[in-house]
């Protein structure tokens, strides 16, 4: 007993220090009877907590037994031996944990964490543009709904997207949801790309002129962007990659200041990750992000609720979409 006290200690002061980097000392105090409450509802459950790279940093930190980009994290919970599952993230992401764990228990905080990218499509969308491009293949970025990932061939993140493509025996792809990855992918291949007109409603916000100011005002920082930004912002910028492939830039470049042209908690998250480096807030919010508080989680975990649930036929016809994107990979 005495060990696992020293073991919560430890981890509170290690939460302590990294989510010190953006909260005073008073806002720590204030949080750190939950994470107490939840770190004991987490062994007493023998729950798996998953911390999306755009949570806020007291639930990024300390809580969470691993951190990272969607399907990280989903992969991570498939190699686990919990028996229930909280992803601190947004709705599709739970959704794609409950895809690869079908029989274990899938939570997320708040149900209303949802995505304006995923909710841009529909499977009925996807069924009608088989119809409108018979024989033409249908890639789905990861960031969608379990209805869309089970009508695709093949799914995709923004770190293997190019790759996926050219995977595919065809001249022509089909790009759901992202109409601004579509554009990016389409710079890095031959192939000819449609793109569905989705977006997400972050990094729509950052343009070319924001490049340009930024350039002006920090002119030895690198700057730093999502692929799911327009292509004008994309060219434009030092490095367009995936969340995780932002922190490996970071790390090679060397990069003494940084600007990061993603969702805000990004910066603040990795800030305990590289302490020599300066992170300039761009910054743009994601309100569906946001809606994962300490609280919640708490919550979530004490009463199991907010279950994600999805049909045999929806797990097995978007699990096969998933497993073709990890046999290429």
């Amino acid at each position: 007993m005495q060990g696992i006290l020293k073991m919560t200690d430890q981890i509170i002061r290690d939460w302590r220090e990294k989510a010190g980097k953006t909260y005073f000392k008073e806002e720590l105090d204030e949080r750190e009877p939950l994470v107490r409450e939840i770190l004991e509802l987490k062994k007493q459950k023998n729950a798996l907590i998953l911390g999306h790279n755009y949570m806020t940093p007291d639930v990024f930190h300390g809580i969470s037994d691993f951190v990272g980009d969607s399907l990280e994290l989903a992969k991570r919970s498939r190699d686990s031996q919990a028996d229930i599952i909280l992803f601190n993230g947004v709705h599709f992401m739970a959704e794609t944990a409950k895809i690869l764990n079908p029989t274990r228990k899938v939570l997320i905080a708040d149900l209303k964490a949802g995505c304006s990218l995923a909710e841009s499509m529909t499977g009925e969308d996807v069924r009608q543009l088989r119809a409108k491009y018979p024989g033409v293949p249908i890639v789905s970025y990861i960031n969608c709904t379990a209805d869309v990932k089970m009508e695709v061939d093949i799914i995709c993140t923004s770190a293997n997207a190019v790759k996926i493509v050219e995977s595919l025996p065809s001249d022509t792809v089909l790009v759901v949801p992202d109409g601004y990855l579509a554009q990016n992918i389409q710079k890095q291949t031959k192939k000819k790309i449609i793109p569905w007109p989705g977006k997400c409603m972050v990094h729509e916000l950052y343009t070319e002129f924001d490049v340009d100011m930024a350039r002006k005002s920090f002119p030895k920082a690198k700057i730093v962007a999502h692929p799911e930004c327009k292509d004008t912002v994309t060219a434009k910028v030092d490095f367009t990659g995936s969340t995780s492939q932002m922190g490996k830039y970071i790390r090679e470049s060397g990069a003494a200041e940084v600007l990061l042209m993603t969702e805000c908690s990004m910066g603040d998250n990795l800030r305990s990750e590289f302490p020599n480096v300066t992170f300039i807030s761009s910054c743009q919010t994601c309100p569906h992000m946001k809606k994962i508080t300490l609280a919640k989680v708490r919550d979530a975990l004490k009463y199991e609720q907010f279950e994600v649930t999805l049909s045999d036929e929806t797990i097995r016809r978007a699990r096969a979409s998933l497993d073709r994107m990890l046999a290429v990979v």
